[in-house]
């Protein structure tokens, strides 16, 4: 095996993949989201910012017909479909593409864990580029990404995300602008910390007024 891959499992789940060392990798967001997100038999799911195809793994617990992955970078894009390919998965599609600008057919489920930080955020001076890419906004603004996954969801359809919890009101702000209901809000607490990390979000296209706020998830350390 490549000495820059390491093989290990997404936490929550019984599923191992292949991970390159240089390269974003799965962490706490990953798992949470994995657990959060609910995918029905027969659904099209859609991974924005696939990297090593780790939530399309997990969608495919549920037994989706078709599963497409979006990367813009190819070496993320290659790895996902290594992955796809170790475990014997032949509906899924990984795409090396810009996906504000990508050609792809209308789906049930969009899932995301998006780039965090604006352009010039917490940025390093020593981070690899692969790295800015996944934390950063420089190739799709969290506007852009509602923009796009408006125009792919059918009716009803459902996008789940983890984002930073300060930027929330931000987040449902732009999500309602492009016709996607926040539905349910679960916020995760670091336990050392007095205020949530991260937020998960299930938006539904069109979806009626209301809106679910789960018990708080506490990372144990």
């Amino acid at each position: 095996m490549d000495k820059n891959l390491t093989y290990e499992y997404l936490h929550g789940t019984n599923i191992y993949l292949y991970q390159r060392r240089d390269m974003f990798r799965m962490n706490t967001d990953t798992a949470l989201l994995a657990e959060f997100m609910k995918i029905n038999k027969g659904e099209r799911v859609l991974d924005v910012g696939t990297n090593n195809g780790a939530l399309l793994l997990a969608a495919n617990r549920c037994e989706p017909s078709y599963l497409i992955g979006v990367e813009i970078q190819e070496e993320a894009a290659e790895l996902a479909r290594m992955n796809m390919r170790h475990h014997g998965i032949e509906h899924a599609d990984i795409l090396c593409a810009d996906y504000k600008e990508a050609s792809l057919p209308a789906v049930d489920v969009v899932v995301c864990n998006p780039p965090y930080f604006k352009v010039g955020e917490h940025s390093h001076l020593n981070e690899r580029e692969s790295l800015k890419i996944a934390r950063h906004e420089a190739y799709l603004s969290f506007p852009e990404f509602c923009e796009k996954t408006s125009s792919l969801l059918a009716e009803k359809g459902r996008c789940y995300i983890v984002h930073r919890a300060a930027r929330v009101a931000e987040l449902c702000t732009e999500l309602t602008l492009h016709r996607l209901s926040p539905k349910t809000l679960q916020f995760v607490y670091d336990e050392n910390k007095e205020e949530a990390v991260s937020v998960l979000i299930e938006a539904v296209k069109d979806g009626n007024n209301g809106c679910h706020v789960l018990m708080p998830y506490y990372l144990r350390r």
